[in-house]
């Protein structure tokens, strides 16, 4: 029996090319990339087609893309503030694609493509490297007052300065750390769970008891998960209208 509860969570995040072979390589067609196309087909439809009609009276498809437009729109101008909505659609791309790619791991048998550090820390230095470019093409040298604390004492500023620069070239990496970490631990959880309801099939007696609470977890963590998919997208995206903020108003 002790075998045949024998599981590998991890299995579920294995890139795996799509027409045979076993070898990976950058040319490959993946199951990873499989659902990187479905994400941006779903962005396509919402934004696109879905919102193509511009009704006064929007239908249903309609109203899902301005839902999605106003609420990323709200939060470049609240959080970055008016003159960061010409990089609006940059913010709106990042969120949509970090929306779906969460959201269509929940699907049964599909592949979670933000649970990758190879992707979202793409995304992260993407980020990074376009504020940053970004602030010094608006600013030009005054950028680098954002690792210049005028508020704190003379004597105390060099060593601020250097722990702001640290934390700065930090950021790439907690912020897609942030995402995969989440993102990969609620599914291996799931796994798990999935594994002890078979044991009603293996082991009837130890099951009766055991796989109605692992059905209960189940559904619990999948709820809980949703939550994680709609909230980790939010917080990649503000996170970005934050470095945004300090690429357009450096000063402390």
């Amino acid at each position: 029996m002790a075998s045949s509860l024998t599981f590998h969570p991890m299995e579920q995040f294995t890139v795996s090319p799509l027409f045979g072979g076993h070898e990976v390589h950058w040319y490959t067609i993946t199951n990873q990339t499989l659902w990187m196309a479905i994400g941006i087909c779903c962005i396509l439809l919402l934004l696109v087609i879905g919102a193509r009609a511009r009704a006064l009276v929007p239908g249903r498809s309609q109203s899902a893309a301005e839902v999605f437009y106003s609420f990323v729109h709200n939060m470049v101008r609240d959080v970055t503030g008016e003159d960061a909505l010409p990089y609006f659609p940059y913010v709106l791309t990042i969120f949509c694609f970090v929306f779906f790619a969460n959201t269509l791991s929940l699907i049964p048998t599909s592949f979670a493509v933000t649970s990758h550090v190879a992707v979202t820390g793409l995304l992260a230095i993407i980020v990074f490297l376009s504020v940053t470019i970004l602030g010094f093409v608006k600013n030009g040298a005054h950028f680098l007052e954002l690792f210049w604390v005028k508020s704190a004492p003379w004597y105390v500023r060099p060593a601020l300065a250097v722990i702001e620069l640290i934390s700065y070239f930090v950021r790439p990496v907690s912020h897609s750390i942030r995402l995969a970490g989440n993102m990969m631990a609620g599914h291996a959880v799931m796994e798990v769970f999935a594994t002890f309801a078979a044991l009603i099939v293996i082991s009837p007696l130890v099951g009766v008891f055991v796989t109605p609470l692992s059905l209960a977890a189940i559904t619990a963590m999948y709820a809980l998960e949703v939550l994680v998919a709609v909230v980790q997208a939010y917080i990649f995206t503000i996170l970005t209208c934050v470095y945004l903020k300090d690429a357009l108003h450096p000063s402390h």
